[in-house]
């Protein structure tokens, strides 16, 4: 345990050591179970016209305009996004579908859209009866069809309604829809031991259910990667950070050296790895070797989701939100000013590019952790004000507990909790504080604790992804 742990210290030295003891009864048990690197391929998704185009002038349906239209649509989302692969047909019968559906392939997740008044309702048994997860996008006039949707998902099909003339809606979907076989691509590490709700720290559960790969990692052959890491790439990351901080506050060159060696050798950890995701159970005691803080922004930057503290939950969460809008998340501890109706997020590591990789870098200063006695080197990151954000944790595997908020305030200098830090302005924050996390059986404070925050109000696409996974939704506050 940390000689300089402070928050930790609440739990109690027995609890943390039982933590640690399972972390590594847990690192072991699995090291030698770690399945090898996959080789990822595109996401297929089967895009399915159902019936024939009508007349301009008469008629419930979709015309060959609009099929023409969206048809153009798919093709540029399917460009742009570089990552699905789209088997598109038109079917008129339950044989043509099951025969695209074969095409696609087993799994593949299905985008329809109706183009004759009912004939989704005729020929959509295949995709119902393969439990393949379904967008239907249903332009306005396009048929009766639509209003069988939520029927269909409360049966307990995973289907979900986009009813909109915005063709750019179809891009939603495509990005829904990748969700679930990109899941199923995603190698995970872990620096044992992992916190969070107990499906969540389960590696069978987490495969069974989301078709993700947990890998565990030895801290002692990390470290030899640390020693290892290229002087020239650890200059190079010196001096990004020093050259575009706003301010070097507590840190001293040592700090900085360090924290900018261990962000290299966790950049080539996951190269090497070919991993999506990190969690780090054990970063309260980093500060000899030189914290993960700037490790974890920098990764998350480049698309590659970091969890402090052995978060899965939180992990899980960012993982989800980075294939479904290409943004990284801000996993932070949750403190309420119920007299400003505000909600405060505060960690100390949080990515720069909250508008995604191709997105500006917010401004930051080089902080000392705020729990060691202002040690070590983390970001301080100063983020929008005005933005919209959603905060989001999925739990449990099952659940995601999410709320829409706007950025109010961004302290020049943070002084009390964890360095960078947001106050949010949210529906109800008293309502909020009173059933802070009422749905977890848990007292590990952790998992009571973080949300993860992203730029953007996603709730809409919360519902349309739980439903397309068979999760509840729980909103907050």
């Amino acid at each position: 345990m940390c000689e300089h742990c402070t928050r930790r210290e609440f739990l109690g030295t027995g609890a943390a050591g039982a933590l640690i003891a399972a972390g590594t009864t847990w690192a072991h048990a699995w090291a030698s179970q770690s399945p090898p690197p996959r080789t990822r391929g595109k996401s297929r998704i089967c895009v399915v016209f159902t019936g024939s185009p009508v007349p301009t002038d008469r008629n419930w349906g979709a015309d060959v305009t609009q099929i023409e239209a969206m048809k153009t649509r798919l093709a540029k989302a399917e460009r742009d996004l570089g990552n699905v692969e789209l088997v598109m047909g038109q079917s008129s019968s339950a044989q043509e579908t099951a025969a695209l559906l074969k095409k696609a392939g087993p799994e593949a997740p299905v985008l329809v859209s109706n183009v004759q008044n009912f004939a989704l309702t005729r020929v959509v048994q295949p995709i119902l009866d393969g439990s393949h997860p379904m967008v239907f996008f249903s332009l306005p006039a396009s048929g009766h069809d639509w209003m069988y949707a939520p029927r269909w998902h409360n049966r307990g099909h995973r289907v979900t309604l986009l009813a909109s003339s915005d063709y750019d809606e179809l891009e939603r979907a495509l990005r829904l829809l990748r969700v679930i076989p990109m899941m199923k691509q995603t190698r995970i590490i872990l620096f044992p031991p992992a916190r969070g709700t107990a499906p969540a720290q389960s590696p069978d559960k987490v495969k069974e259910r989301l078709g993700a790969d947990v890998v565990a990692v030895e801290e002692d052959a990390f470290g030899e990667m640390i020693s290892a890491a290229e002087e020239g790439a650890v200059r190079d990351e010196i001096n990004s950070w020093t050259k575009n901080a706003k301010e070097i506050v507590e840190p001293n060159r040592e700090d900085i050296r360090k924290a900018a060696q261990v962000s290299v050798a966790l950049q080539n950890l996951m190269e090497r790895e070919k991993a999506d995701g990190l969690a780090v159970g054990t970063c309260m005691g980093w500060l000899p070797k030189g914290f993960p803080c700037l490790g974890f922004a920098r990764l998350r930057d480049k698309g590659i989701p970091a969890a402090c503290e052995g978060d899965m939950d939180s992990l899980l969460t960012m993982i989800l939100f980075q294939y479904l809008i290409d943004r990284p998340g801000f996993q932070g501890n949750a403190t309420f000013d119920t007299a400003r109706n505000a909600l405060w997020t505060a960690h100390c590591t949080a990515p720069l590019k909250m508008d995604g990789p191709e997105g500006a870098e917010a401004p930051y200063l080089l902080r000392g952790h705020s729990e060691v006695g202002g040690s070590g080197c983390v970001p301080e990151v100063q983020y929008r004000l005005g933005q919209a954000v959603t905060r989001a944790k999925m739990i449990n595997l099952d659940t995601i507990l999410a709320s829409p908020g706007k950025i109010i305030e961004v302290p020049p200098k943070s002084v009390h909790g964890c360095r960078s830090q947001i106050v949010t302005e949210v529906r109800d924050a008293a309502n909020m504080a009173a059933n802070w996390s009422s749905v977890l059986e848990t007292e590990d404070a952790m998992t009571l604790l973080h949300r993860v925050v992203f730029y953007g109000d996603h709730m809409d696409s919360v519902h349309h992804l739980a439903r397309l996974m068979d999760m509840k939704v729980v909103e907050e506050g």
